[in-house]
């Protein structure tokens, strides 16, 4: 992942087989919302491996949430869901989308800036496309984010974490951490999300991390989404933000075309990224 900034990338194998997984669970996804609903059986002839396997791969699309595992098979999650995925599982998904949005936001942040980082796998492989940009000033509900920088340490980076309750995406929220951004201000704020729809805009499932995201806003000047093409059709409990209030999105190119255009009738800016040449 932190190649771009000296680290030692993964063992190549490795890497192919976690890419054929993220493939495989893409497609196990997609054809479970196209379906509404599929059997074990079916997802393994279809893919052409073993029922196994399948299982294996329904265990971690229902912990993140992409999906609800029932007995023989899968079905499409709830609409509004309170349910909120763990960091790990939620970071295995859509790898290649979100590394390809986070390559992109990178270019928006130069050395010197003061920006804000909330929580999310995305914005966390943000971190480490920023991990030695210079002088950089960084505020954080995230205790990934902090993480990140804190393996790369820089003596000209100032690294601002809140305080609050801990949420299962690692995530601190609430009271303590609305209060720390309310005497803060960041240049831009690049924003995580469980979901994003017209109606709903952009949503959580946790109703104190909505609060807290609702704070991080206020605190910021331009506000920037990022936010892959799983995230469309996706409502949380609880909305923090409508569509129309923020300045950027950027998303991967599989998000379809009518969801692009009603994006980008409420949004200044909307940018698809990583599609093949």
């Amino acid at each position: 992942m932190f190649d771009r900034n000296g680290a030692a990338g993964p063992d190549q194998s490795l890497t192919a087989g976690r890419s054929l997984a993220q493939q495989r669970h893409d497609q196990i996804v997609a054809e479970v919302r196209t379906r509404g609903s599929m059997r074990v059986t079916e997802l393994a002839s279809l893919l052409d491996v073993s029922d196994m396997t399948i299982r294996r791969d329904l265990d971690v699309l229902d912990e993140a949430g992409s999906l609800v595992k029932v007995h023989g098979g899968a079905k499409v999650s709830t609409e509004h869901s309170a349910d909120e995925p763990g960091f790990d599982a939620n970071s295995a998904l859509h790898t290649a989308e979100k590394e390809a949005i986070a390559r992109a936001a990178a270019d928006l942040v130069e050395g010197g800036a003061t920006i804000g980082l909330m929580a999310g796998t995305t914005t966390w492989r943000l971190a480490g496309e920023l991990a030695m940009v210079p002088n950089l000033t960084v505020v954080t509900n995230s205790m990934r984010v902090a993480e990140v920088f804190n393996e790369f340490k820089r003596p000209d980076r100032n690294i601002i974490l809140t305080g609050g309750v801990r949420t299962p995406s690692d995530a601190l929220v609430g009271p303590i951490a609305a209060t720390a951004l309310s005497a803060l201000h960041v240049d831009t704020l690049f924003i995580g999300v469980h979901g994003m729809g017209e109606q709903a805009g952009f949503t959580t499932p946790n109703i104190l991390e909505s609060d807290t995201n609702r704070a991080f806003i206020r605190a910021a000047g331009r506000k920037v989404v990022l936010a892959d093409h799983s995230k469309w059709g996706v409502t949380g409990l609880s909305s923090f933000a409508a569509l129309s209030d923020v300045d950027t999105l950027i998303t991967d190119h599989l998000l379809s075309s009518d969801a692009i255009d009603i994006l980008g009738a409420h949004i200044p800016d909307v940018r698809q990224v990583g599609q093949p040449t």
